[in-house]
């Protein structure tokens, strides 16, 4: 038992490997090739003896779907993980700030979650929701307590894509209409149905899918038409100037009248719904105008239609200042979805709606999910919101991200080719251009490289944005201050670097 009430901050001590290499700050005057000192780890993995390196790649290109790409021109083979910590198959340890794709919410392995895990593993593993067992009930109690009225009903499915499915069909049955609005750019699955819903152009397929959904512009106020420098829900705000005045946005008057149009235009007069993540995430970590949402929801509901909020990576206090991302908007929307973060890893996603539009799907379908029940997703969901509240994850979300946020932002006044800094908590984007006048994506090889040597040393990050243009930094919440330092290290050193390739015409 005192395993499982070392808080993360004390796991995070317990690291004392070290890298060669000196520290260096911004500003020092150390040579710029000398590696940033990773922070300690006492965590020693296991000795890798399963298959060798070779024989996976050659599974991967014979077994696996061919569009199964992988980041990094030599694919990176992990055995093991702790906290915010991922080894390879050769012992060498990564700062991972990528999570998984934003699905490692409180750390690799953690010692809670890992527990509870393994003692349900021992006692049973599925039932079914035809049957009754304590621990997806006692988590129904949990998860539906943290969400405002009248938001209470929860259906648990297995990931986002099913949620947001379900979601869809819920909308429709709830108004009786068709038509579903979402952004340009958005991701909500790659099913059939959510297909439609999802606007990023290399994952929309040449046949037909998602009938009856239509797209809207993203109010991006960096990259979009309209924007300026107070527009957004962060610390830091585009480099775009603006006259507005406090409490008026002239970006967000702008957008909505291009969601206005999209009513009025390319939808019936009657709506089933609209979709919408609190922050874009595969597009690039993209926010919108303070009072965007506030203002679409009134929009759709004046339709028919409801409002749905994609949760999959902004929810369980990623964001610090909310626990849910609607909530920092200010709205409440009429379903929400989740996954990724609600289990740590362990496949689970849900849907949670208020009992009038459970009773319009009851009337509608039968809905039946075979894993819905499931003994083990119940008691690693608690654990992971047990874990979320003792080990203070959303505070840390909050202060860390806030912290390594405004670090970030420095670079800009270093480097030409960082256009943005954006974000909440622990979910941040920085968005590299060619220059900030045109803001023309950086070119892919360019990312490329620079992903990849900071892969190198030892820094693993996300990729987004239409054009990949966009690193993604979405950390499990355990992260420290002291490792938030070493990554901008990192990345300042990354960059520094390729300035003086690119100066010298090497590329």
């Amino acid at each position: 038992m005192a395993l499982l009430k070392v808080s993360f901050v004390q796991m995070s001590k317990r690291c004392l490997q070290q890298h060669v290499g000196v520290c260096w700050n911004l500003g020092s005057k150390l040579n710029v090739h000398t590696p940033p000192t990773m922070p300690p780890c006492d965590f020693m993995p296991e000795r890798y003896e399963s298959l060798p390196y070779n024989h996976i790649l050659e599974i991967r290109k014979q077994n696996f779907s061919p569009q199964m790409s992988t980041y990094f021109q030599k694919p990176l083979l992990l055995h093991q993980g702790y906290m915010q910590w991922l080894f390879d198959y050769e012992g060498k340890r990564y700062l991972d700030l990528f999570s998984g794709i934003v699905t490692v919410s409180v750390g690799h392995c953690h010692p809670r979650v890992t527990t509870a895990a393994q003692n349900q593993f021992g006692r049973l593993w599925h039932t079914s929701p035809v049957f009754l067992h304590p621990a997806i009930h006692e988590y129904a109690e949990k998860l539906t307590a943290l969400l405002p009225d009248p938001l209470k009903v929860v259906y648990f499915t297995n990931s986002g894509s099913e949620a947001n499915d379900l979601a869809m069909v819920m909308a429709r049955s709830h108004s009786q209409n068709v038509d579903i609005i979402s952004f340009r750019g958005a991701y909500h699955g790659a099913s059939p149905s959510t297909l439609g819903l999802t606007s990023v152009g290399a994952f929309k397929p040449r046949t037909a899918s998602g009938s009856s959904c239509q797209t809207t512009m993203c109010p991006d106020v960096f990259r979009g038409p309209w924007g300026g420098s107070q527009c957004r829900d962060s610390l830091v705000q585009t480099i775009r100037q603006c006259s507005c005045t406090p409490g008026c946005c002239e970006a967000n008057s702008q957008y909505i009248e291009q969601f206005k149009n999209t009513l009025h235009t390319v939808v019936a007069k009657e709506i089933a719904g609209f979709f919408a993540e609190p922050i874009q995430g595969v597009n690039g970590v993209v926010q919108y105008p303070k009072e965007f949402l506030k203002e679409a929801f009134q929009l759709v509901r004046e339709r028919g239609g409801v409002c749905i909020a994609d949760e999959v990576q902004t929810g369980f206090g990623r964001l610090g200042t909310h626990f849910w991302g609607f909530q920092s908007h200010g709205v409440l929307p009429d379903i929400v979805t989740m996954a990724k973060g609600i289990a740590n890893g362990f496949p689970m996603s849900a849907v949670v709606t208020t009992p009038e539009i459970a009773n319009s799907l009851t009337k509608s379908m039968s809905f039946f999910n075979t894993f819905s029940g499931n003994p083990i997703a119940g008691v690693i969901g608690s654990a992971v919101l047990d874990a979320i509240k003792e080990d203070g994850l959303q505070e840390n979300s909050q202060e860390t991200g806030s912290y390594l946020l405004l670090k970030l932002a420095k670079l800009q006044n270093e480097f030409e080719i960082v256009g943005d800094v954006r974000g909440k908590g622990l979910m941040i984007g920085v968005e590299m251009v060619q220059d900030r006048e045109s803001r023309q994506p950086l070119p892919l090889k360019e990312m490329n490289l620079i992903h990849e040597e900071c892969k190198d040393m030892g820094l693993l990050l996300g990729r987004g944005g239409l054009f990949s243009q966009t690193f993604r930094i979405a950390p499990p919440m355990c992260i420290t201050k002291q490792e938030a330092d070493f990554a901008v290290e990192v990345f300042h050193s990354v960059l520094r670097r390729h300035m003086e390739k690119k100066a010298k015409g090497k590329f």
